[in-house]
């Protein structure tokens, strides 16, 4: 019997890891066009014709009326500041553009807060080299001479931008605690993979944890599993998707590792994967191949290869 996880030194540091969503916008005829010309340094809104409201920038339905008929107008480059606030992002603001009937929130430059005031004339900024952006406009500035400019009809408009592709990344740290802590540990350190027993009987938990999900009583003391088992599901994965580990065809399983009184999911490989699914079944005993290389989690293992019930 081994300790109990509170006399094990907890020594891993936390998981550093990354929640990739990539994604595709479909931005609409109006912010499409408002898009393709800020690479023009053209600031583009839409004219209602029911409610004969113009929104800057442009949108396909208007936020008075919910009309949708619309001319895109060609707004100018200056306005007035109607609220601001200070953030550890910087100044951000709202912007009467001249002529438009809505504000448009964006970032203030080249002013200090104590600087600005609600009223203050202000211009654009423009980014160099950024194009189909609405990071084109850097900010707005104070200017105090600026004439108030019209709006008037868009010219040669550009091609609306009909995709965006975005990918939002959301960094975070993991931190194990003690239970998943020493699991990993004894990946890297020792090639054992440790449960911890049942409240009511010696069957590991695995992964180990605090409390029994079913009685939701206090686990036992750590017991070290097999790293033989048994599969007791199986699909063959032929479908390729984003982040796959590795390219299919691959078997993704349900092992009961002996000892165990819970399913551990891992691929099952080292075989002709044209009779995947005559060689793999629930039933099918297998064991542990670990990979050289010691990173602390369950990639370490790098797949489970078929023994048959005597070598188990």
């Amino acid at each position: 019997m081994l300790p109990i996880p509170s006399a094990h030194p907890i020594d891993m540091p936390a998981f550093k890891s990354v929640l990739s969503m990539p994604y595709t916008l479909t931005p609409g005829k109006a912010v499409g066009s408002f898009l393709a010309e800020i690479g023009r340094r053209r600031i583009v809104g839409s004219k209602f014709k029911k409610s004969g409201k113009v929104v800057v920038p442009a949108q396909d339905f208007c936020p008075f009326s919910g009309d949708s008929e619309f001319e895109l107008i060609e707004a100018p480059t200056t306005g007035a500041l109607t609220a601001f606030t200070e953030t550890d992002a910087g100044m951000i603001g709202l912007i009467r553009i001249d002529g438009s009937d809505v504000d448009f929130p964006h970032r203030l430059v080249g002013a200090a807060y104590g600087d600005l005031s609600v009223g203050m004339r202000v211009e654009a900024v423009w980014a160099p080299d950024v194009e189909k952006s609405i990071l084109g406009i850097e900010g707005f500035r104070p200017a105090p001479n600026a004439p108030v400019g019209k709006i008037r009809s868009l010219e040669a408009p550009a091609a609306p931008i009909e995709v965006v592709p975005y990918t939002l990344d959301l960094h975070y740290e993991h931190a194990f605690g003690p239970y998943y802590g020493r699991l990993f540990d004894e990946i890297k350190t020792n090639r054992r993979i440790m449960g911890v027993r049942a409240p009511d009987g010696d069957g590991a938990f695995l992964p180990p944890r605090e409390i029994c999900d079913i009685t939701h009583k206090p686990t036992g003391t750590w017991v070290e599993v097999k790293q033989t088992g048994t599969v007791r599901a199986m699909s063959v994965i032929y479908l390729e998707f984003k982040g796959q580990k590795q390219p299919p065809p691959y078997i993704y399983a349900e092992i009961m590792l002996d000892g165990a009184t819970t399913r551990l999911i891992h691929t099952v490989a080292g075989l002709d994967m044209k009779r995947a699914k005559e060689l793999v079944k629930p039933g099918t005993r297998v064991r542990a191949v670990w990979r050289d290389k010691r990173t602390g989690s369950l990639d370490d293992i790098s797949h489970f290869e078929i023994i048959d019930d005597k070598a188990g």
